[in-house]
């Protein structure tokens, strides 16, 4: 039979593979569902991971790929006395030594914290935490404002009582309106909003452990002469981390070598400071979200394995059922390759309409993960074509052994077969 002939019996294998699918329907039925479910469950679990992923980038991501981010540790009331003994903690002297001696360093900023014990105007939530920085934290955090400006220079200078509030800060204590001009008080002292920030992603690392738009950011000059404890008036020049940016192309990891070797020589090896790199962080985040993703792939994987081994099963009960249609095809001159094509066709379209409810049913499963659970997901294209692609593939490869079973019962046998 020449190849033309071959291919143009095809439809006629599909419309007989169809009809004798349709008359087992609740069979077929609970065959597909394998199928469908394993589609369903890749697709969805492709969306979990690639959600997951797209968030924890963009958490990475917003603390900067080239900042580093140096930490003083959290410690009590008598800790800070035992290590004021051998260092003088996190300070404005280390800033400067840093600005002058980190190669590729191009913006740094200081940046001092408190809860403050109550604002004005009340908040609907929980009172949002206050950072003094240096204008250029603005930069080195790629600050996007919805509304004003930033803090600027002669701000800082003049410690003005300005501020710029986090997205959460705004709405909590002024609404959804535009605030710009407005005045907030915390604690004692009055700020003028100067601007609001854009919604940032927050994230668990060093200083962004707290959400950065529930604070309120002022310059940190404004911040030392209005808002430091005088009860702990020694550590007046305690600062709670200082915000690195390096030029493109520095190697983040040299540097922050750089940086420790200075703070350890500068605080007499005490391990007051931490340093964090989030390009660091971002590698080692892709290299567990790929582990993560090829985790709950294989997971789902397995459902698909059970819906091969049910396609199989089925188109062998098929085989046995129709043994004698088997032996009186073969009497009358097909060949095996004609017996083989008609129940590989079956497998394959069982597995093809599983595969295309299996997309749908994958979609309806993102949704209703990221409906309940709160939990952003991503369906790519890419997770489509594989699910269905492998679901086709499973359709073939379960199928061949009882289509060639089919085909190797030998035609005499099958005519006296009841």
């Amino acid at each position: 039979m020449s190849q033309t002939s071959v291919l143009s019996s095809y439809p006629s294998d599909f419309a007989l593979a169809g009809q004798n699918l349709w008359a087992q329907k609740t069979r077929t039925a609970l065959t597909a569902l394998g199928i469908i479910f394993g589609v369903g469950a890749v697709i969805g679990m492709l969306a979990i991971a690639a959600g997951a992923k797209e968030e924890s980038l963009r958490s990475i991501e917003q603390l900067g790929v080239r900042n580093l981010l140096i930490e003083s540790r959290l410690a009590s009331f008598q800790e800070l006395q035992q290590r004021r003994r051998s260092s003088p903690g996190l300070n404005d002297r280390d800033v400067r030594i840093l600005q002058s001696n980190v190669e590729g360093l191009t913006l740094i900023s200081a940046r001092k914290s408190l809860h403050p014990k109550g604002v004005l105007p009340k908040p609907n939530g929980a009172i949002p935490a206050l950072y003094g920085v240096r204008p250029e934290y603005a930069a080195i955090h790629n600050w996007q404002l919805s509304e004003g400006v930033a803090l600027s220079h002669r701000d800082d200078e003049y410690s003005a009582p300005v501020c710029v509030l986090g997205e959460t800060a705004k709405v909590d204590m002024l609404g959804y309106g535009h605030v710009a001009g407005k005045f907030v008080k915390v604690d004692d002292s009055w700020l003028r909003v100067v601007g609001v920030l854009q919604h940032q992603v927050a994230s668990s690392s060093g200083a962004q452990a707290q959400d950065p738009n529930d604070v309120i950011y002022i310059p940190i000059n404004t911040f030392t002469y209005r808002f430091w404890d005088i009860t702990a008036g020694f550590l007046k020049d305690d600062l709670d981390g200082v915000d690195v940016q390096l030029a493109p192309g520095t190697d983040s990891v040299r540097a922050a070598r750089v940086v420790t070797a200075i703070l350890n020589s500068t605080h007499h090896n005490t391990p007051d400071f931490t340093v964090t790199i989030p390009a660091e962080l971002l590698a080692q985040q892709q290299r567990a979200q790929s582990i993560f993703t090829y985790v709950m792939v294989a997971i789902a994987a397995i459902s698909l394995l059970v819906g091969g081994i049910g396609i199989m099963n089925i188109v062998l009960a098929t085989v046995l059922e129709r043994t004698r249609e088997i032996g009186i095809r073969r009497a009358t001159g097909a060949r095996r390759a004609d017996i083989v094509r008609q129940f590989l066709v079956e497998s394959v379209l069982i597995s093809l309409v599983g595969g295309v409810v299996g997309i749908a049913f994958g979609y309806l499963l993102s949704w209703l993960i990221a409906a309940a659970a709160q939990w952003k997901t991503i369906v790519t294209p890419a997770s489509v074509v594989i699910a269905f692609g492998v679901s086709v593939a499973v359709g073939v490869i379960f199928g061949i052994y009882p289509a060639r079973k089919a085909s190797l019962i030998d035609p005499i046998e099958a005519l006296r077969y009841e």
